[in-house]
């Protein structure tokens, strides 16, 4: 399943913030810097998925807020369930 992400680095604290229409928002603390941005998003929708880390990977936009992420191992509707509602 592919998921679109707007990523806000430095935020206040690492979390699923929500959805924006069909892109799902995603605070992370750190700076976006040498991927480390990007492998906070990972972990943070890992985790709000209960999923490994492996199971998560960004496919476009590593250098950009917004991101086409891959989940493997969840359909849609079980992905959407365990995220917060629209």
């Amino acid at each position: 399943m592919r998921l679109s992400v707007k990523a806000v680095p430095k935020s206040s604290r690492d979390r699923v913030a929500g959805w924006m229409g069909d892109t799902l928002r995603i605070c992370v603390t750190a700076a976006p810097e040498r991927g480390k941005a990007n492998a906070a998003v990972i972990g943070v929708l890992s985790e709000a998925l209960g999923i490994p880390r492996a199971s998560v990977r960004i496919l476009a936009g590593e250098t950009s807020p917004r991101k086409t992420v891959e989940v493997v191992g969840l359909d849609e509707a079980e992905a959407r369930r365990r995220l917060p509602p629209r």
